[in-house]
C-alpha cells in the first residue's frame, strides 16, 4: 500500500500545499500548456506535480530532500516525469535546451531571495515564474520606491523583470501551518529592458551598496564608487536615500560608474 508519511524537516522550510481549492486556483494561474516546458523546484509531495503532469508532456522537478525523491517516484507512476535530486541554488537551468523554460514552486524562506537571484542569470532562458513565497518576499519583490519593503530585490528583479503578485495565500492552505500568508507572483523576464544598461556586474555593485546601509544618505553609501559631484551630474540629489529612488535612477547611477572605470 502506497503511503505518503514524511519527516517535516525544518532545515530545509517545508510546508506542504493541502487545499485543493487552492491548488486549483494556482494551476489555473500558471495556466499549463501541453507543450510548456515546466521546471518545478521544490515539488515536496506533488500537490502542484500530479495536476499539471495531467497537461504537458513532460515535466521536470527539483527535489532536494532525497525522502521526497523516493516518496515522488513511488506515489507518481509516469514516465513524464523527470525528477532531479539536487539543490536548486546549485543547479545549471542552461542544461534544458529549451529557451522558454517555465518555472513554478513553493519556494522555502530561507532560499528564496538567493534563489531569485540565481534565477536572474538564466533569464534570457526563461518566459516566466510562478512561485509561491511568503508574503514579505512577495511585497519587497513588488515593492515601490518609497516604501519600507523596497530595497535591492526589488530594484534588481524589476530591471530585468515585469512583476505581478496575483494570490495571497492562507496559513491553513499548508501542513505544518506557516505563521505568515504566502502569496504567489508572477516574474516574466523582459524580451527588451526599459532602460539601457552599460554593464551589468557595475548595476550589481551599485544597488547592493546603496541598500548595504539604508540609513545613509546615497553619498555615503556609494563613495567607494561616485563622488558627490558625479552624483548631482545626473539630476539625483546626493543627500537623498536609496529607497527614494527609482528602478532607472540606479541604471544612471550604474552607467555613471561604468563609464568611470573606463575613463
Amino acid at each position: 500500500m502506497q503511503t505518503d508519511s514524511h519527516h517535516i524537516r525544518k532545515r530545509f522550510s517545508q510546508n506542504f500545499l493541502k487545499d485543493h481549492n487552492v491548488i486549483e486556483n494556482i494551476v489555473n494561474i500558471i495556466n499549463p500548456q501541453k507543450n510548456d516546458h515546466i521546471i518545478e523546484i521544490g515539488p515536496g509531495k506533488g500537490a502542484l506535480t500530479i495536476p499539471i503532469l495531467n497537461y504537458v508532456k513532460k515535466l521536470n522537478v527539483i527535489e532536494i530532500d532525497k525522502d521526497l525523491v523516493r516518496l515522488l517516484s513511488r506515489n507518481i507512476n509516469d514516465k513524464n516525469l523527470i525528477i532531479h535530486e539536487c539543490d536548486a541554488l546549485k543547479f545549471d537551468y542552461s542544461k534544458f535546451k529549451n529557451s522558454n523554460l517555465r518555472l513554478i514552486g513553493n519556494l522555502p524562506y530561507n532560499i528564496s531571495t538567493p534563489l531569485l537571484f540565481h534565477l536572474l542569470s538564466y533569464k534570457e532562458k526563461i518566459k516566466n515564474m510562478f512561485f509561491m513565497l511568503q508574503k514579505e518576499v512577495a511585497k519587497r519583490i513588488c515593492a515601490k520606491s518609497g516604501t519600507k519593503e523596497y530595497g535591492r530585490l526589488s530594484v534588481m528583479l524589476q530591471y530585468y523583470c515585469d512583476v505581478e503578485s496575483m494570490l495571497i495565500i492562507k496559513p491553513d492552505a499548508f501542513y505544518p501551518s506557516p505563521k505568515v500568508d504566502s502569496s504567489i507572483v508572477k516574474i516574466t523576464p523582459r524580451q527588451e529592458p526599459k532602460y539601457q544598461l552599460f554593464n551589468e556586474n557595475c548595476f550589481e555593485k551599485i544597488v547592493r551598496a546603496a541598500f548595504s546601509q539604508r540609513r545613509k544618505t546615497l553619498y555615503n553609501g556609494l563613495r567607494k564608487y561616485l563622488d558627490e559631484a558625479d552624483i548631482k551630474k545626473i539630476g539625483i540629489p546626493h543627500n537623498e536615500r536609496a529607497e527614494k529612488l527609482e528602478v532607472e535612477d540606479f541604471v544612471k547611477l550604474s552607467n555613471l560608474y561604468y563609464q568611470s572605470t573606463i575613463n
